[in-house]
């Protein structure tokens, strides 16, 4: 077994986040492709109110994306360089 139990920890999260990603995605088609059928088959004519769970939900799901596939677990060497310009700064 290799890495501490922080990275290994760390390691686990980023694994769950990126499976989670994809039902996540697919619930977010299907629910949203589901509710223009609707809006299409009562008033087609009308506003198109399915915007709003389409804009809302998939702001949330590019948040999920964002922490599951780019965002970076904050290192012991950033959190020292902080410290660090801190410290100067205070001075």
């Amino acid at each position: 077994m290799t890495g501490t139990p922080d990275v290994r920890e760390t390691a686990r999260k980023r694994i769950e986040e990126r499976r989670g990603f994809f039902p996540h995605l697919i619930m977010f088609l299907v629910i949203n492709t589901g509710l223009i059928v609707i809006w299409t088959a009562t008033n087609p004519d009308g506003f198109f109110w399915p915007v709003f769970p389409i804009l809302f939900w998939g702001a949330g799901l590019l948040m999920h994306a964002w922490n599951a596939f780019f965002a970076r677990p904050i290192t012991e060497a950033e959190v020292d360089r902080e410290a660090a310009r801190l410290d100067d700064t205070d001075q």
